[in-house]
């Protein structure tokens, strides 16, 4: 009884270690670098979308406090 124990112990350790390593080998292939670097820039391309948004946002906020863009203080109109 304890051999067979030990034989399914070994077996099923023997199969989740090759499939540990194919796995693995399949993400350092070509292919799978490949689509680790896609996802990557697709992430960096994703985060400067975001910071450019947030730029023009927080630069138009900062511009209506200081009164740069028209809406405060004299208009166009007092020239006149």
């Amino acid at each position: 009884m304890k051999r067979m124990f030990w034989l399914a112990l070994g077996v099923t350790v023997g199969v989740l270690v090759m499939r540990k390593l194919t796995s693995t080998a399949q993400q350092l292939s070509p292919r799978g670098l490949s689509s680790s670097l896609q996802g990557l820039a697709e992430a960096v391309r994703d985060f400067a979308d975001e910071v450019r948004e947030s730029m023009a946002e927080r630069e138009s906020e900062l511009a209506e406090g200081a009164g740069i863009d028209g809406k405060l203080g004299a208009t166009p109109e007092d020239f006149r």
